[in-house]
């Protein structure tokens, strides 16, 4: 699949309907989002070891995986990064939920890499893994194209926010940054939660929560 084509071109035909349906009413509206980065982790390293055809097919099974995922809770993904994603939760498709659905999917994309994992250690002899951050707060949405594109303003650090989390957690656990722990009231009984600390960014004067959760199963 070419990752570069527009979000229409991969994004299931039943999402993008709801879309196109309701872009009208989004656009240059307000929306909180909780925006989802993921990437793996030490790519450089196994970019290094492995042929280029090898690392591509490896990184094709990966996006499959995200894909299914983030569209099964009804994310939407905004861009590949290279070596990731990033997702957004709450527009352009609206959920009140927006929070719990980015957590479930992060959730759900660790346990469907499992047997991915497995396969490719015994395959290529790499431990494959992935980062994820996650990362609540307002944008604006502006104009959503025919192919999905869509146009939008994070305000303050909201997308930046979910980068660094991303960059900083360690592989395999999924790292949320949030200013109340209301999110947590959606996360399933199998899942570990815990706080692990607090963080101010340069954009952001207020003292932030910094969560990092895993399947415990």
């Amino acid at each position: 699949m070419d990752y570069s084509k527009p979000p229409a071109s991969y994004t299931p035909k039943h999402l993008v309907d709801q879309i196109l349906t309701s872009r009208s009413a989004l656009e240059g509206e307000r929306k909180l989002v909780t925006v989802l980065f993921a990437d793996v982790a030490n790519y450089t390293s196994l970019s290094e070891k492995l042929d280029p055809e090898e690392v591509h097919q490896i990184l094709d099974g990966c996006f499959q995986i995200l894909m299914a995922e983030i569209h099964r809770y009804e994310g939407t993904i905004n861009q590949f990064t290279g070596d990731g994603v990033m997702a957004l939760f709450g527009a352009p498709l609206s959920h009140e939920d927006h929070a719990q659905r980015a957590c479930h999917a992060a959730l759900s994309i660790q346990k469907a890499l499992a047997d991915y994992q497995e396969r490719l250690n015994r395959q290529y002899g790499i431990d494959f893994q992935l980062r994820i951050g996650l990362n609540s707060g307002p944008v604006v949405v502006g104009k959503i194209g025919d192919d999905l594109r869509m146009d939008y303003t994070a305000i303050g650090d909201t997308t930046n926010l979910a980068s660094r989390m991303q960059s900083l957690v360690s592989p395999g656990i999924i790292l949320v940054q949030s200013s109340s722990p209301d999110w947590t009231s959606g996360i399933p009984l199998y899942a570990s939660v815990v706080k692990i600390g607090s963080w101010r960014s340069a954009l952001n004067p207020s003292i932030l929560d910094l969560w990092c959760f895993e399947s415990s199963t």
